[in-house]
């Protein structure tokens, strides 16, 4: 068996192309090291609906260029058989973004080179740029197919490959199954034609574009009062950010000058992401140490694809969680006219089907993740828990952290001039609509069998009440719905409470979300409401974790 790995490894070390990961892998093959060579070879990164990602390193287990190229070759088979490699002009155009973490200029290149190879055009942007103005340069470019180099807010060793089709959103299923079988039906990489040049590098004016269209975005002569403290998170959403608040007249935000330019290793996070426990610590000082105080926090993910929102709560900030900010931007869209469908992701707040009910706006409730909400009819306005916003879908029809940026700061003016603040919005929200309080509970495990063992122990031994709340309705998403495709996912309906249960698509991480709805009189009452919210979630939390039999931390506790 050792012998098999061991000529496993030689093999592919004869293919690989790059001479960092030849040598890693050269080393482990000297070394004898089985173990290692066993996890690098045990079988192949999946691609699926959120393409490739992983960690960074050789062997078909780990992010490379010799996978890349593989999957970059799949690609183009795809698109060739769908009858794009013709279009007016010449060959269909493939447009590649990449962000500043290791390797990612290096693989969007090598994709580059294998559209080129392919017959196909490829234009690949000028620099590391955010998601979003890839997503954009599909669309405004009449690209057949787009794709990031991104690992979004994955730690610092895991790279990524998203991949979008012409309308400028997210694969979904079949294509995702017949890429990935395309992948698979690559015999070797020297089979896959990788000239050194042939390929275009777009100048600023596609970032020109982009940021014209975020005038889109904001009402005519709307209030540009508020005052903001911004992080990039050690990613690339600065300059982008601070040419679209400068173009729309807001004042320029205080950076966060510790996070504020790209470093791959992410030096002050244990996590690039906002929502993981002090990540936003910095930004917090800045907002304490910042005079005049500022009026709300910001804070991208380091594709900047999502934005996270801060605010004063009484005498400290406090992160927003994606709900609320996901109601604040929805109402602040119906005050302002907007027609339109209105959609989010099953695991993200009811409160929005509330606010579009009143509204007299069509509501959408999707599988989670953009690929998914972006495909609404009629999409005028998409979120999902995890910070992802879309609010110009004709332009970005994926979410969007700089014109979500953009919009909240919008609202902060406006309330603002009211005298009133974010928190205000939101107590009126809970009055109108109930209390829609929300959180989550999340185990990150080594072993993914973990997962499996929760998910299948919930399946056969399943809770009949949680927080003394009996479970009304039990659905097992595996089988679809008559609104749902198939997905791996549990979901649980209470009185007055829904816990919805899955794998993390992209994380080895087990995820269930947690709604409490109670009504609100007035806002008197708002105060014992939340109290009576916030324990009936820390009951449900610690009910679900023993049905589940897991060890959770949870986000925002």
């Amino acid at each position: 068996m050792h012998d098999e790995l061991i000529a496993q490894a030689q093999a592919w070390l004869t293919e690989d192309p790059d001479p960092e990961t030849r040598t890693e892998l050269a080393r482990l093959i000297d070394a004898q090291d089985h173990a290692e060579l066993a996890a690098r070879f045990s079988g192949t990164l999946q691609f699926g609906t959120a393409g490739l990602r992983g960690e960074l390193g050789a062997g078909p287990m780990r992010m490379n260029s010799s996978v890349v190229i593989r999957a970059a070759a799949g690609l183009a088979a795809y698109l060739k058989k769908q009858g794009f490699s013709q279009r007016e002009g010449g060959a269909g155009l493939v447009v590649i973004g990449y962000d500043a973490r290791h390797k990612s200029h290096d693989f969007a290149r090598d994709t580059a080179a294998v559209m080129t190879g392919a017959g196909l055009r490829a234009a690949v942007l000028p620099r590391p740029l955010p998601t979003p103005v890839l997503a954009f340069a599909i669309r405004h470019l009449g690209a057949v197919a787009g794709v990031e180099v991104t690992a979004s807010h994955n730690p610092p060793r895991d790279n990524g490959y998203k991949v979008y089709l012409g309308d400028g959103s997210q694969i979904v299923p079949p294509a995702d199954i017949d890429i990935a079988a395309e992948i698979a039906a690559v015999p070797s990489l020297t089979t896959v034609r990788r000239p050194t040049e042939g390929w275009d590098t777009l100048d600023d004016s596609v970032l020109d574009a982009y940021l014209a269209r975020t005038d889109a975005v904001l009402a005519k002569d709307s209030p540009r009062t508020a005052r903001t403290v911004y992080t990039a998170m050690h990613g690339v959403g600065k300059d982008v950010l601070l040419a679209a608040f400068a173009r729309a007249g807001f004042p320029e935000p205080a950076l966060v000058t510790e996070q504020a330019d790209p470093d791959p290793d992410f030096p002050t996070v244990a996590f690039p992401n906002p929502e993981e426990p002090g990540a936003m610590d910095l930004a917090f000082a800045k907002a304490r140490a910042t005079t005049p105080a500022p009026d709300l926090i910001i804070a991208n993910d380091p594709d900047a694809d999502r934005c996270a929102v801060a605010v004063q709560d009484g005498d400290d900030w406090r992160m927003l969680r994606g709900d609320e900010v996901g109601a604040l931007l929805a109402a602040h869209l119906v005050r302002r006219g907007a027609t339109g469908t209105f959609a989010e992701s099953i695991v993200s707040s009811s409160l929005l089907g509330r606010i579009a009910e009143k509204a007299g706006l069509p509501h959408v409730e999707t599988l989670t993740g953009f690929k998914w909400i972006a495909r609404a009819e009629g999409l005028r306005y998409g979120y999902e828990e995890a910070l992802g916003y879309c609010v110009d879908p004709d332009g970005v029809r994926d979410k969007d952290g700089i014109t979500a940026a953009l919009l909240i700061t919008e609202l902060a003016s406006q309330l603002k001039e009211e005298g009133r603040t974010l928190l205000d919005l939101l107590d009126d929200l809970a009055v109108e609509h109930g209390l829609h309080a929300t959180d989550q509970l999340s185990v990150r495990v080594e072993d993914l069998s973990l997962i499996t063992a929760a998910m299948r122990r919930l399946r056969e031994q399943p809770p009949t009440e949680l927080a003394g709340l009996p479970i009304t309705r039990t659905d097992d998403l595996t089988r679809g719905t008559a609104t749902l495709p198939p997905t791996d996912g549990l979901r649980y309906t209470l009185d007055g409470a829904r816990v919805i249960v899955r794998p993390s698509g992209t994380e080895p991480k087990l995820k269930c979300y947690l709604e409490v709805v109670l009504p609100v009189a007035t806002h008197a009452d708002l105060p014992d409401a939340r109290a009576r919210a916030t324990d009936l979630l820390e009951s449900i939390k610690r009910d679900l974790s023993t049905a589940a039999g897991i060890r959770p931390y949870a986000r925002f506790s």
